[in-house]
């Protein structure tokens, strides 16, 4: 009998009841009545219990596979099977997609770790921007893992194409910081200011075109606190930030053209390509928080 089978599998373990209650986040009242055969669990419930047994669902039914199953119960057992086997996958991309979080974020805390301890800046720069790349290469090739998009092909090539911009421009910023720091040195005060520029606004005008088609993920865009936990807030973010871009472009090349301090222009032109985005979507989050209590 199940209720038999379920009390063996258990202590063939080593739970107790109270600890099984607690893996499968019922009360132990609960698994004392599917021992004693009081209630049985449910199919969802079932499954869940095959795993974390380590045992075959139709074990625990009861049905001895070397033998025909009678056909009342054939497609029962075949719809659980299935079930299980789901289960079981997405549980297995779920821990290689941990694993792969927990590499890009290992990298991440690398690169900035080298970047404080290393004093010497070419071998600095070389280090902690290969740490970045690896770690954008990872996030490359398990998009699909990371972002659970893969039957979604359009949206997925975007945030292909999306992380390859980052990588391609990393990879250039790298080449001239390591030019301008050997004897290679090519870069006037002058130029070095044009092409900071250059840059910045290829990253907003990439920003502004692909943002409103983004996704939504906790990979690639303007990841905030608020954004990340609600679709609709992502959306509105990430509109926002495509009308924007523009704009501020072209105020941004008239600041630069005309206020000595470009620092202080880059870094006021970047807070409100960032701030307005997040400030509008942080006020839309906490409205709809508000009127969903």
């Amino acid at each position: 009998m199940i209720s038999e089978n379920i009390k063996n599998a258990r202590k063939k373990k080593g739970l107790s009841q109270e600890e099984l209650a607690t893996e499968l986040h019922v009360v132990r009242q609960t698994v004392s009545k599917w021992e004693t055969g009081a209630s049985v669990p449910d199919a969802t419930m079932l499954l869940l219990l095959a795993k974390l047994l380590e045992t075959p669902p139709e074990q625990l039914l009861g049905i001895n596979t070397q033998k025909q199953v009678p056909s009342n119960l054939d497609p029962e057992l075949s719809r659980l099977k299935a079930e299980f086997a789901d289960l079981t996958e997405k549980e297995a991309l779920r821990k290689q997609a941990v694993k792969k979080r927990e590499i890009i974020l290992f990298l991440s805390f690398l690169a900035m770790a080298i970047s404080l301890a290393v004093k010497n800046e070419v071998v600095s720069v070389l280090l902690a921007g290969g740490c970045i790349l690896t770690a954008t290469a990872v996030l490359y090739r398990n998009l699909p893992q990371l972002t659970s998009l893969p039957a979604e092909p359009a949206k997925l090539s975007l945030l292909k194409v999306t992380t390859l911009f980052h990588a391609l421009l990393l990879a250039l910023t790298i080449a001239i910081v390591l030019l301008d720091k050997t004897a290679l040195t090519f870069l006037t005060e002058g130029t070095e200011k044009w092409l900071a520029a250059a840059l910045i606004s290829a990253v907003m005008l990439f920003g502004g075109i692909v943002s409103p088609k983004l996704p939504f993920n906790r990979h690639t865009g303007l990841r905030l606190p608020w954004t990340v936990q609600d679709e609709e807030t992502w959306h509105i973010a990430h509109k926002v930030l495509g009308y924007l871009s523009l704009p501020l472009i072209l105020l941004f090349w008239a600041l630069t053209c005309t206020v000595e301090n470009f620092e202080a222009v880059s870094l006021l032109t970047l807070l409100l390509w960032i701030g307005v985005p997040g400030g509008i979507s942080l006020v839309f989050f906490l409205k709809k928080w508000h009127n969903n209590r």
